[in-house]
């Protein structure tokens, strides 16, 4: 398959399959159990699709600010990201 395109590497389609199948797992999951709005460490009341929003959002502002500001591998960024996220699902 040929992304030529949209100019897009491999790397940058498979970040957006991931979220893609990411949000098919959300989908299915709301389905299968309802999710029930609740009050975590966040100042609002969120669902799970909330906090995958603003999971995924900080995630992203996460990147820029690795990028932006340190010159260590983005490895380590990413590191930060995922932490980020599982800390927003569980905690938020």
């Amino acid at each position: 398959m040929t992304l030529d395109w949209m100019a897009w590497t491999p790397p940058t389609a498979w970040f957006f399959c991931g979220i893609a199948a990411l949000l098919a797992a959300m989908t299915l999951w709301q389905f299968v159990s309802p999710s029930v709005p609740r009050r975590g460490v966040l100042p609002l009341v969120t669902t799970r699709g909330d906090r995958l929003f603003i999971g995924l959002l900080g995630a992203a502002y996460i990147h820029l600010a690795w990028i932006g500001l340190a010159s260590g591998s983005l490895w380590y960024g990413f590191a930060i990201a995922v932490a980020w996220m599982i800390a927003v699902m569980r905690f938020g």
